[in-house]
C-alpha cells in the first residue's frame, strides 16, 4: 500500500512512517522539515496549507493519514497566542487533504486527533479537563473543526483517538475501543502508530471513532 502521511517530521507521525516502512508499506512523509527518507520511504518537504505541493504528493496514493499538530509548549502558546505552526492548522491543513484528496480519487483517511473531543470530555479526569479548558482550549477548538470536517468528507475515514502520550518504549499493544472507553489515560507514541498503521491496513467499516491507550495494568 502506497501511504501518505501528513505530519511526519516527529511524534507519532515519525512514529507511524516507521511502522509503516516496517510492515513493507511505500510511505511518503510529508512535512516542513522531513527527516530521514530511503529504502521505501520518500521524504518530501512542503506546507501542508499549500495546495500545489499537497497535490504533488498525493499523485498515486492509496490512503493518506494526517498527524499534524503544535509541537511547542501549550501554556507559552496559550499565553502569547502565537506558535510555530498556525493554531488552526489541524482543520486548514486537514481541509487541504481532503479537497487534494477528492482531487486525485484517494479515499482512505486517517486523522489523529484526540481522546477528550466531543463526548469523551465528560470522561477525562479534573486534572485534565482542566488542562483542556486552561492551557489548549484554541488546540481543542481547532480539533473540534477538523474532526467535523473530517466526518463531512465523504471520505473513507478513520478518527483516531490516542489519550495523553509519552515517548516511552512498549512493546505491548495498545487498547483499541470504538466505544469510547478508555482503561487508562496514557499511551506510548508507538503503540498509537501501531494501532493507526492496523487501522490503514483493514478493510473495516468507514466512519469509525477508535480510542486508543495502554491497555488497564494487570
Amino acid at each position: 500500500m502506497k501511504v501518505l502521511v501528513v505530519g511526519a517530521s516527529r511524534g507519532t507521525g515519525a512514529e507511524l512512517v516507521a511502522e509503516l516502512a516496517e510492515r513493507g508499506h511505500t510511505v511518503t512523509a510529508f512535512a516542513r522539515r522531513p527527516s530521514g527518507g530511503g529504502g521505501s520511504v520518500r521524504a518530501v518537504a512542503g506546507d501542508v496549507l499549500d495546495r500545489a505541493a499537497l497535490d504533488a504528493a498525493m499523485v498515486g496514493q492509496d490512503a493518506v493519514a494526517v498527524t499534524l499538530g503544535i509541537p511547542d509548549n501549550p501554556f507559552r502558546v496559550r499565553l502569547t497566542r502565537r506558535a510555530s505552526a498556525p493554531l488552526d492548522v489541524r482543520s486548514r491543513g486537514t481541509q487541504g487533504v481532503v479537497d487534494a484528496m477528492r482531487a486525485h480519487g484517494v479515499r482512505r483517511l486517517l486523522v489523529q486527533s484526540t481522546y477528550g473531543i466531543g463526548d469523551t470530555y465528560a470522561r477525562l479526569p479534573f486534572a485534565l479537563k482542566a488542562f483542556f479548558s486552561l492551557a489548549i482550549r484554541p488546540q481543542v477548538d481547532d480539533h473540534e473543526r477538523q474532526e467535523r470536517l473530517v466526518r463531512g468528507s465523504g471520505l473513507d475515514w478513520t478518527i483516531v483517538r490516542p489519550t495523553v502520550l509519552h515517548d516511552g518504549p512498549s512493546r505491548e499493544p495498545a487498547a483499541v475501543d470504538p466505544e469510547d472507553r478508555a482503561p487508562t489515560m496514557r499511551v506510548s507514541r508507538r503503540q498509537v502508530a501501531r494501532a493507526e498503521a492496523d487501522a490503514l491496513e483493514q478493510e473495516g467499516p468507514a466512519g469509525r471513532v477508535l480510542t486508543v491507550t495502554a491497555p488497564a495494568p494487570r
